[in-house]
């Protein structure tokens, strides 16, 4: 009989160590809560097309926010400074500024990599140069690149390519070899940027 009773304990023992557990994810399949919204700022930089023998971009900064409609679709409104030449060879002391708004495509490319384009409209404005219009209509497209830090922190890298329409000083162009000034005649000017920012999504 005491015989009997030791395996049944022996066996008893490692049983009761069983709890019933839900087993735990790996780390890899936790997924990232799906935020609405997105707001982003940092550095950012802009030819000068649109002023007269301008030889040097200008350096600023570019923040905005963008508010998400599913996984793949958002809309995003920003605005840009730019006043600090990255050389020497720019006429007075220009300053741009804009506001631009649209739609904007994203997904994800591979890892903590994900990928938007955007296309943009708006106004700017060119300050210190006496140019017309004061406001001009602008707009453009482009699109970056983003890594994800966490689930809210992310760095962004971006390119853009805006355009506008502002009357260039001393508008002057040869026709059939003679010098005419074109006044105020609008003169439409595209100007890369650039940017590098962080963005927080909530």
């Amino acid at each position: 009989m005491i015989l009997a009773v030791i395996p049944a304990i022996a066996l008893s023992v490692p049983a009761s160590g069983q709890v019933d557990q839900e087993p735990r994810k790996p780390a890899s399949d936790i997924v990232d809560t799906n935020y609405k919204w997105e707001a982003y700022g940092g550095f950012a930089y802009t030819s000068l097309n649109q002023v007269n023998l301008s030889r040097a971009g200008l350096m600023g900064v570019k923040a905005g926010a963008t508010r998400d409609f599913g996984k793949y679709f958002g809309l995003t409104a920003e605005g840009s400074w730019y006043k600090y030449p990255y050389t020497s060879g720019n006429p007075g002391a220009p300053v741009v500024l804009s506001g631009l708004a649209g739609p904007v495509f994203h997904a994800d490319i591979i890892g903590k990599y994900s990928a938007f384009v955007h296309g943009l409209i708006g106004v700017e404005h060119s300050g210190g140069e006496n140019q017309t219009p004061n406001i001009s209509f602008a707009g453009g497209f482009g699109g970056g690149v983003e890594y994800k830090l966490g689930p809210r922190l992310s760095l962004r890298a971006t390119g853009d390519d805006i355009g506008a329409s502002f009357t260039l000083i001393n508008n002057i162009i040869t026709v059939n070899g003679k010098s005419v000034n074109q006044g105020y005649s609008p003169h439409t000017s595209w100007n890369p940027q650039a940017s590098f920012m962080a963005v927080y999504h909530f």
